[in-house]
């Protein structure tokens, strides 16, 4: 088995005041439930942005790879300046959290979290149970509430 290494790293200075305020912000605005899913969004980005610095120097082709696949993510971006432009925000407003709230099938962000951890939200057909999952542009249409059965007078009576 594969060990399983951290997606993210911890700030250097711990009590920053800047950075707390900040942080707090991005958890009320996007629901989240602790900073480290900030911090592994952080991560993420700067990847990203240290994969553009790596191809600025390469072929159009090989830098039109890294925006296509950035473009299927949700992330619009067409050259360089732009992918070394993006921030944590960005990223966090691909997660399925953020886009059910978005397209009004919760009301918070915080409903949007339960109904997706509690596999009641479906992309593509299939049960998500990961609010973190970042939807694809593709998929984005597709993202729907489980249906609710309802019982029948007969079926409730039966059931005494």
């Amino acid at each position: 088995m594969k060990r399983k290494h951290k997606t993210y790293s911890r700030p250097k200075r711990p009590f920053d005041k800047a950075r707390l305020e900040e942080e707090a912000g991005i958890i009320e605005e996007f629901g989240l439930k602790n900073k480290r899913e900030i911090w592994k969004a952080e991560a993420r980005t700067k990847s990203i942005r240290e994969k553009a610095k790596k191809l600025i120097s390469a072929k159009p082709e090989e830098q039109q790879a890294l925006f296509n696949k950035l473009n299927k993510i949700g992330l619009k971006v067409n050259s360089i300046s732009s992918v070394l432009s993006l921030n944590k925000q960005d990223y966090m407003r691909r997660r399925l959290q953020t886009i059910v709230v978005a397209k009004k099938l919760a009301s918070t962000s915080k409903q949007a979290r339960q109904l997706i951890v509690h596999k009641k939200v479906f992309v593509d057909g299939k049960a998500v149970n990961s609010p973190s999952y970042i939807v694809p542009v593709e998929f984005e249409n597709k993202i729907t509430l489980k249906e609710k059965k309802k019982l029948n007078k007969k079926e409730i009576n039966r059931g005494k």
